[in-house]
């Protein structure tokens, strides 16, 4: 017979020996047991170190998990702060710009490259807040906000322009070239003197990396979205365009500051406007002055005489009808006021000296004059002589 293999386990000595000749082992001591019985005593052994290190690895992996993604990694003490990614940036561009604000850029970058950034920068506002991880961090600088660009009454193109500059990416400069460009404004039925009438005064949400042509289109569709069929329609009901209405509504507004009082003003206008009548609005007069000297930061509280003969078809003193465009960009509340006027007899108005901020109103001229005189020797006493 061949040789073959037999297992036995030594009692005393807790151990296993193998024998390929079976007749030449002594019996005391040992008993005889199977292969399975002798593989699952190994791997008694075994089992526990194997256990040991693969708890250290994943010990280990766990450390180095939460060392790279949630470990708080910023440095600086302000609750948030906020990063302006222009267009077109490089991850170089960008680690210039956050590495002062993370204590450990080798761990953020580790996670940054993991999850690809690098090869995808975004571009716009950022916020990064107090004591974010790297993976937060990551995920914020994928994750552009939006921002509110908000912007008031202005009087003008380039003012606008300014004002929007500075929340947005791109330039006054191509702010200003773009709201003005003759084929869009005439595509739209606009003249350039009217290019402001397409911009409300309010807050909307921008990407901060909108470009200026992109800004414009935006206001398109607000204007569009603003001037309803019910309000073209009131406009019409007044003999106006929305354009119309818009010019109108800005010498309304700076007429007066009061909301309430501003329908009132309206009704004022379009009487004359029905009737034939010069506006003989002050604002418009002050508007043609700083036109005329090239100075818009100029401020005038008092028209005089020589200035309602500047000739401008600004100057409603000497030129019927509405100016050829807004002086100011009107709020929507005084847009609201032209289309929705109060209704009454009264073509006059004039500062009160004793309501301050509202008006005397009057039919006619006779009465008008007497108001007019309270005012004059009013604003004299205040030593206001422009």
């Amino acid at each position: 017979m061949g040789a073959k293999i037999v297992f036995f386990y030594d009692i005393t000595e807790n151990d296993f020996y193998i024998e390929k000749n079976f007749d030449s082992i002594p019996y005391f001591n040992l008993k005889k047991i199977n292969f399975d019985d002798f593989i699952l005593h190994y791997m008694k052994k075994l089992i526990l170190p194997v256990v040991i290190i693969g708890l250290a690895v994943m010990a280990f992996l766990a450390y180095n998990v939460y060392a790279i993604m949630l470990v708080p990694n910023t440095t600086f003490n302000e609750e948030k702060v906020d990063l302006y990614i222009a267009t077109n940036s490089s991850y170089d561009d960008v680690k210039l710009m956050i590495k002062p604000l993370i204590k450990d850029f080798n761990t953020f970058e580790t996670l940054a490259t993991q999850k690809k950034y690098p090869q995808y920068i975004k571009f716009g506002k950022v916020v990064l807040k107090k004591n974010m991880t790297n993976n937060e961090l990551v995920t914020a600088l994928r994750n552009p906000v939006l921002i509110n660009l908000t912007f008031n009454n202005q009087e003008r193109i380039e003012n606008l322009a300014g004002r929007v500059a500075k929340q947005i990416e791109a330039d006054s400069t191509s702010l200003v070239h773009i709201m003005t460009d003759l084929g869009f404004l005439s595509d739209n039925g606009f003249e350039s003197q009217q290019a402001i009438a397409m911009y409300l005064p309010n807050s909307y949400e921008f990407k901060w990396n909108t470009t200026a042509e992109q800004f414009r289109d935006r206001m398109l569709k607000e204007y569009r979205k603003f001037w309803t069929q019910d309000r073209i329609n009131k406009a019409k009901a007044q003999g106006l365009t929305p354009i119309q209405a818009t010019t109108l509504a800005s010498i309304v507004h700076k007429e007066t500051v009061k909301a309430d009082e501003r329908p009132k003003i309206a009704g004022v206008y379009l009487n004359r406007l029905k009737s034939g009548m010069l506006l003989q609005a002050d604002p418009t007069v002050i508007f043609a002055k700083k036109l005329m000297d090239n100075n818009f930061s100029q401020e005038i509280k008092r028209v005089l005489n020589a200035d309602l003969t500047i000739d401008s078809p600004y100057n409603t003193y000497k030129y019927s009808s509405l100016p050829p465009g807004p002086i100011f960009m009107p709020d929507i509340n005084a847009i609201e006021a032209v289309i929705n006027p109060e209704n009454h007899d009264f073509i006059y108005f004039c500062a009160s000296v004793t309501n301050f901020g509202y008006h005397e109103f009057a039919r006619n001229h006779s009465e008008h004059e007497v108001n007019a005189a309270k005012y004059r020797a009013w604003i004299s006493a205040q030593g206001v002589r422009r």
